[in-house]
């Protein structure tokens, strides 16, 4: 899930409270308005919403752009058109680890125009604690957390999501959000390390990528060794008892086990590297060629086990 997606899907669950408290606009109303322009690269803005008596466009921004200036204008004259009666306020939500250097501001003879840019990394966090929903606790690792110590602050983020999310599916969710825009503050390891932290949150159940493959090749392992190993003692004891009344009963079944063991032991990990590869795809979401090339499984016997 990539952070232009997140902020998208964040901005439009808690629309009302990010134009309160990020950018200073409290509205009553609100409705999502859904424009094509077709004279500009980019068609649809991140956000655009009417509000009262007015249009309110935001666009979220990972890096500067020395073009968003002149974006923001074609933007203005595309949706003015269409909403001659209200008022256009512009907004850019910058979310980049570097200084913000975009021009806001552009005047010529004939025509003057601005828009404002809102750098969230100089907001104060505690602002998005006050609003308390999961979509502003993982906006607050973003912002400026003053003089907090940044572990205890990602500590209170996870505790307060923890309490606001209806279930695991939900709570999960947001973790993935938090982890992706953490990247932004270089923050994902010790998020990383805070979530495996959470006593009453089992070690399978967190969604990072990393761990999610670790775990998938642990348990496939186990299941596969315990199954493999169970299936070649089996086999050796027939072989055993074969080999006992052709050669002697004692003398074949030592035999048989030791076989069946090596078998066992063959087919265990055979059948670990198979049942890893199956977790990995059904619970982790990888793709099937992503886990054959890693897992060095030949494509055609992986697809025949997950259809069969």
């Amino acid at each position: 899930m990539k952070k232009d997606v997140i902020l998208k899907e964040i901005t439009k669950e808690a629309v009302k409270e990010i134009l309160k408290y990020i950018i200073g606009i409290d509205v009553k109303n609100i409705e999502f308005l859904n424009v094509e322009m077709p004279n500009i690269q980019i068609k649809k803005a991140d956000i655009l919403v009417k509000a009262d008596n007015k249009i309110i466009h935001i666009e979220f921004q990972s890096k500067n752009d020395s073009s968003m200036l002149y974006r923001q204008l074609r933007y203005y004259t595309e949706i003015q058109p269409l909403y001659p009666d209200y008022e256009i306020y512009q907004y850019v939500i910058f979310i980049g680890k570097e200084k913000m250097t975009m021009k806001t501001k552009l005047k010529k003879h004939n025509i003057t125009f601005f828009y404002d840019i809102i750098d969230i990394k100089k907001l104060d966090c505690e602002e998005f604690f006050k609003i308390d929903t999961p979509e502003a606790l993982v906006l607050a690792i973003l912002c400026d957390f003053k003089n907090q110590n940044e572990r205890d602050v990602i500590k209170k983020i996870l505790s307060r999501l923890l309490k606001l999310t209806k279930n695991e599916n939900e709570f999960k969710k947001y973790l993935l959000m938090l982890e992706e825009l953490s990247t932004s503050r270089d923050l994902k390891e010790v998020i990383k390390e805070e979530e495996m932290g959470l006593m009453d949150i089992k070690w399978e159940d967190l969604p990072s990528y990393e761990i999610g493959l670790e775990k998938g090749l642990q348990d496939g392992l186990a299941k596969g060794m315990e199954k493999g190993l169970q299936q070649g003692l089996q086999q050796g004891l027939k072989q055993g008892l074969k080999q006992g009344l052709q050669q002697g009963l004692q003398q074949g079944l030592q035999q048989g086990l030791q076989q069946g063991l090596e078998k066992g032991l063959e087919k265990g990990l055979e059948k670990g590297k198979l049942q890893s590869a199956i977790i990995m795809i059904k619970d982790f979401k990888l793709s099937v060629e992503e886990v054959s090339k890693k897992l060095n499984i030949p494509l055609d016997l992986l697809k025949k086990e997950l259809n069969g």
